[in-house]
C-alpha cells in the first residue's frame, strides 16, 4: 500500500523584510525575515539597542512596521482594523521585563485581566468573568505555584512571583505564541531558571509558540528549538543551539570578546 507523504503545516508566523524606521534615522528593523512554526522555543539574542523589542511589538502590532510583512495564521497583521487586532492580540500572549501588573489588585484580579482581549468594552469594565475563566485562572495560578498568594496584592510579591503572574496571565488567554521581552532580565539566578524551565515546560505541553528575548546566550542555548541573532537591525543567524559558534556569537554582538554570559550555565 502506497503511503502518501504527510506536507508540513504552515508557518504559524510569517515575518517579510520588515523594515522600521523611527524618525529618518537608521533602520530599528533592517529587512527581517523568518518564519516560526507551531509548538517551536524561539530565543532572540543580541546586544541592547539591536532591535529585539521592536521586533516583539511589530509582530503583534503594538508599533506599525514602516515596510514589509507580517502574517499570523496567514493573516496580513497590518491590514486588521481596531476589532480583528484585538482578536488577534487575545492569540499572542506577552510577558514583560518589569511585569506590566496593576500592582494595587490581587493575583488573581490581574491573571484574569488576560481574558479581556476576548470581551466586550462594557465586560471588560465591570470586571464580568464566567466561572471556567476563573476556574482556569486559579488553575494556572496554582501550576505555577502561586496558590498562597491568590488574593495579595502584587506589589507585595517577588520579582520572581510577579513574572509568574504575568505568564499565568498569557497563559489564560488560551493563546497560539507567547511574546517574551526579556522574562528573566531583573530577576535573580534561582527566580530565572525557575521562569525559563516554567517557559519551556508551557511550551512542550501547550504546543505554545514562544518568542523570547534574551541577553544571556547559555540560557538561549539551554532552552531554545532555534535561535535568531540579530545585530543593529539586522538577522545575522537563525539556526539551531548546535550551531551557533563562538565566532557566530561574536559577530552577532559586534565584539571579539564573549558574549553576556547566564547567571546559571547547568
Amino acid at each position: 500500500m502506497t503511503q502518501i507523504a504527510q506536507l508540513p503545516s504552515p508557518p504559524l508566523l510569517e515575518v517579510s523584510h520588515v523594515m522600521k524606521h523611527y524618525d529618518g534615522a537608521k533602520p530599528a528593523l533592517d529587512d527581517i525575515s523568518f518564519s516560526i512554526r507551531k509548538g517551536e522555543f524561539v530565543s532572540v539574542i543580541g546586544p541592547s539597542g539591536a532591535g529585539k523589542s521592536t521586533l516583539l511589538r511589530c509582530i503583534n502590532r503594538m508599533i506599525e512596521v514602516s515596510k514589509g510583512e507580517v502574517r499570523f495564521e496567514g493573516i496580513s497583521v497590518g491590514q486588521l482594523n481596531r476589532k480583528d487586532l484585538k482578536k488577534l492580540r487575545s492569540k499572542i500572549g506577552m510577558i514583560f521585563q518589569h511585569y506590566n501588573l496593576v500592582d494595587r489588585l490581587t493575583v488573581i484580579e490581574n491573571v484574569l485581566h488576560g481574558r479581556l482581549g476576548s470581551k466586550s468594552t462594557l465586560a471588560g469594565a465591570l470586571g464580568r468573568y464566567s466561572r471556567d475563566e476563573k476556574q482556569q485562572a486559579m488553575e494556572l495560578i496554582t501550576t505555577l505555584g502561586l496558590a498562597d498568594h491568590v488574593y495579595q496584592r502584587c506589589d507585595q510579591l517577588s520579582g520572581g512571583q510577579k513574572q509568574r503572574v504575568g505568564i499565568a496571565r498569557a497563559l489564560v488567554q488560551d493563546p497560539k505564541m507567547i511574546l517574551c521581552d526579556e522574562p528573566i532580565a531583573s530577576l535573580d539566578m534561582s527566580a530565572s531558571k525557575i521562569i525559563m524551565e516554567q517557559l519551556k515546560r508551557f511550551a512542550n505541553e501547550m504546543h505554545i509558540s514562544l518568542i523570547v528575548n534574551l541577553h544571556q546566550v547559555d540560557v538561549a542555548l539551554k532552552y531554545s528549538d532555534r535561535i535568531l541573532g540579530v545585530n543593529k537591525g539586522r538577522l545575522v543567524f537563525d539556526g539551531g543551539p548546535g550551531e551557533l559558534s563562538s565566532e557566530l556569537i561574536a559577530e552577532i554582538y559586534g565584539t571579539a570578546s564573549p558574549a553576556p554570559r547566564a547567571r546559571y550555565a547547568s
